[in-house]
């Protein structure tokens, strides 16, 4: 097993502030340097399997350029009824999103990608996701006051909405909020024999 000195850089592969506050959380060392792909996948594709994709498109663009890195490449959807439910464009699709969660359960999917070189390593955790009714009222609030526009599903289970409006979960509470962090840990410990914590 590597000493720390002998550590390779990590790499995580998005601009996300909330999967950056999560391994800073964890205590692992890394870098940002995000990767600028469309975001799509193909109509065969089941919506499960969508995260894993973007996330392996990620990682792959960033590894060309820096092969002896671990990269960290993560997608996150929310799936509604066998639909994926995006990022609001505005506040009208913010609300009509909201709506159509109220009141239901749905499941958020994170598929992650590790990569260094050709070495890959993949896998997607599922969280359930129980809605209250939420009023009109309620998910203007929300809107106006967290602007969630950043977020699929317009909206994020650590805020305020996640309080009032989140009635149970069945699975990983930071795999909603973008990271399925202990997943991640076990996988970088067994796949790249990586010492916890990494920090002295």
């Amino acid at each position: 097993m590597p000493g720390k000195s002998d550590l390779p850089v990590i790499i995580l592969a998005s601009r996300s502030p909330r999967r950056k506050q999560l391994l800073e959380q964890a205590g692992i060392p890394f870098i940002i340097q995000s990767a600028d792909i469309a975001e799509d996948f193909p109509d065969h594709l089941p919506s499960a399997k969508a995260p894993e994709y973007i996330a392996a498109n990620k990682a792959d663009a960033i590894a060309r350029q820096e092969p002896d890195s671990i990269i960290i490449a993560a997608d996150t959807v929310v799936i509604l009824e066998n639909r994926i439910i995006g990022k609001p464009k505005d506040e009208t699709d913010a609300r009509e999103m909201l709506r159509a969660l109220s009141g239901k359960k749905h499941e958020v999917v994170t598929g992650v990608v590790l990569q260094k070189a050709e070495k890959k390593r993949s896998f997607s955790e599922t969280t359930e996701v129980y809605f209250h009714p939420l009023s009109d009222e309620q998910i203007q609030y929300y809107i106006s006051h967290y602007q969630p526009y950043d977020k699929a599903g317009a909206y994020a289970i650590q805020e305020w909405i996640g309080l009032v409006g989140i009635e149970k979960i069945r699975g990983d509470y930071y795999n909603v909020m973008g990271l399925p962090v202990q997943s991640l840990m076990q996988a970088l410990k067994q796949f790249y024999e990586l010492p916890f914590p990494l920090f002295p």
